[in-house]
């Protein structure tokens, strides 16, 4: 048993350490992509999108200093989220069933992938039972897949009109996945469609603040910076 411990201890702090490490080089990433694009770092939220990693993981990154965490999952969401308190905020990143609304409200600041009327007024519905003011992002398909979900360009309009009337939610933003290419110019024309639209849409909404730009992942997240992202939701950089 002793052994057992020790090895398990040993491999914690490990993956500690290379948490560490890994966190290190990807704050340098963002230094130099901001640099590129006349930006500040402080600018950008890094949202550790916890997928593939456990509890323990999310707690041990929590400690070297990220406070932002994103899930897919509103089950796992639950566990992980048992794993950290004090300043952690957690995102929503997966696509939410309505019937999941319940149980994600109450645990995050943003949901970041609203597509559906349906799904945000049953989000309003559940945020005003325990007196909140939901931030969400409306999730938006700028390369036209079929396998993706979110609005299309030409919805997002009529979708922002039709959501003024649900009562206890703020919409702040947009968000994106780019195509999985490793054409980097075909990904930075997908970002650089989802901020002209903000811009387009913050002219004509001009009462909302529509201030975020959540979009960039492991593999692209300076190309997003470089367009605009003020969120980046970054995996395999932090837990492998």
């Amino acid at each position: 048993m002793i052994t057992m411990n020790f090895l398990t201890e040993e491999k914690e702090n490990d993956s500690f350490l290379k948490y560490r490490e890994n966190i290190s080089s990807l704050k340098k990433d963002i230094e130099d992509a901001c640099s590129n694009s006349g930006r500040s770092p402080e600018d950008i939220t890094i949202i550790a999108a916890t997928k593939y990693v456990g509890p323990k993981g999310v707690a041990m990154v929590h400690k070297l200093g990220i406070n932002d965490f994103g899930e897919n999952r509103s089950d796992e969401l639950v566990n992980k989220k048992k794993a950290i308190s004090g300043d952690s905020r957690w995102h929503f990143i997966g696509h939410l069933q309505t019937r999941k609304a319940k149980m994600v409200v109450p645990l995050v600041k943003y949901i970041h992938s609203i597509d559906s009327l349906k799904t945000l007024e049953k989000v309003g519905k559940e945020a005003k039972k325990i007196n909140k003011i939901q931030k969400v992002l409306i999730e938006v398909n700028i390369s036209g897949e079929q396998a993706k979900y979110g609005l299309g360009m030409d919805q997002v309009g009529s979708f922002i009109s039709d959501s003024l009337d649900i009562k206890n939610i703020e919409i702040k933003g947009f968000m994106t996945m780019a195509p999985y290419t490793d054409d980097m110019k075909h990904i930075r024309k997908i970002f650089r469609g989802l901020r002209l639209l903000r811009e387009e849409m913050s002219r004509s909404f001009a009462g909302l603040g529509l201030s975020e730009l959540s979009m960039g992942m492991s593999n692209d997240f300076q190309v997003a910076i470089e367009e605009g992202a003020t969120m980046i939701r970054v995996g395999s950089n932090i837990f492998n």
